[in-house]
């Protein structure tokens, strides 16, 4: 052992001279300031970045709310044009009830009028004076007829076109008179009372027809118009919805950074409080705790040595340094 120790000395002597517990203690203490002003850096770095992880997510959730805003505003001018055009639906349908309503009122009468005609028609068709061997007012009728076409049609000269057009007077006088006449029978007279009635009744109901679908058409044409706009409004809807998602996912994502960040300044600081308060103890304290685990390591190796382990020259130093040689 006391050679051991012997030689130990001497390689100690030879060598350059260690450093003592006291500066090995101020070594380290520089170590940890340069640590601490290096953990200090960057823990200014990782909260500069969160805070630009949340400046982007502050204006992404704006962005997010404008979009939202603009979508329920947009959904909102849909519901009103559907309903608008709703209501338009309801009158076009009410309209065209009331059309095929009148068309059955009209029908009825025309059918009145067709049959009041075919009452009629024995009466005209065969009504003559045989004694004066007249014309049946029906033929009188298809002879005006042929006058008054050709009339409008030919080229005549001005003899002819007279001609006809007195020709034309007699046969309406003519007629006019027949009619007028057998009209005084009561029972024709009755009948043709009725044919004026139903023709009326008939004309009334085709008007109102006329006038139903008319209006029937305006709403629907303008239920299409508010379906139309509403359609329009709708896409720009879904084109707000697509950016609200999108802008809301990225503010999501900027957030999480952010957290992920934050949670690495907290660290930091921990960290930096546990070095600080370390330093705060002092170089003797420190000095302290290295004799400290410079005496246990010695006891170690001297049990080691009871043992009967060869020790090394830096076990050896490691014992004269603790006071066990």
């Amino acid at each position: 052992m006391e050679e051991q120790v012997s030689t130990a000395t001497e390689e100690k002597t030879e060598e350059t001279p260690c450093e003592t517990g006291e500066s090995a203690v101020e070594k380290a203490a520089v170590e940890s300031e340069e640590g601490l002003v290096e953990l200090e850096e960057k823990r200014g770095i990782v909260n500069e970045d969160a805070e630009k992880h949340r400046k982007l997510r502050d204006e992404l959730n704006s962005q997010t709310r404008e979009w939202k805003s603009k979508r329920d505003a947009l959904n909102g001018q849909v519901r009103e044009l559907v309903d608008e055009a709703g209501k338009c639906r309801e009158e076009r349908d009410a309209l065209n009830q009331k059309v095929r309503e009148t068309k059955e009122l009209r029908d009825e009468w025309n059918q009145k009028v067709t049959a009041l005609k075919e009452q009629l028609a024995p009466y005209r068709n065969t009504e003559k004076n045989d004694e004066k061997n007249e014309v049946p007012v029906k033929q009188l009728k298809k002879q005006l007829q042929d006058l008054e076409y050709t009339q409008q049609t030919k080229a005549l000269g001005k003899d002819k076109e007279n001609e006809i057009i007195k020709q034309i007077s007699v046969l309406a006088k003519e007629i006019a008179d027949r009619e007028k006449t057998y009209e005084q029978n009561d029972e024709i007279k009755g009948l043709v009372a009725q044919l004026r009635e139903a023709k009326a009744q008939a004309e009334t109901y085709h008007r109102q027809v006329s006038e139903y679908a008319e209006k029937a058409q305006a709403a629907h044409d303008k239920m299409i118009g508010y379906y139309e706009q509403a359609d329009k409004l709708r896409k720009e809807a879904d084109a707000a919805q697509a950016k609200f998602i999108e802008c809301k996912q990225a503010a999501d994502e900027e957030h999480k950074k952010h957290i992920e960040q934050i949670k690495s300044v907290h660290q930091m600081d921990r960290d930096i409080s546990d070095s600080k308060g370390g330093k705060a103890r002092g170089p003797r304290d420190k000095k302290k705790k290295f004799d400290s685990d410079g005496k246990k390591e010695a006891k170690e190796i001297f049990e080691r040595f009871k043992s009967g382990d060869k020790l090394s020259t830096e076990d050896l130093m490691a014992l004269q340094k603790s006071g066990y040689l």
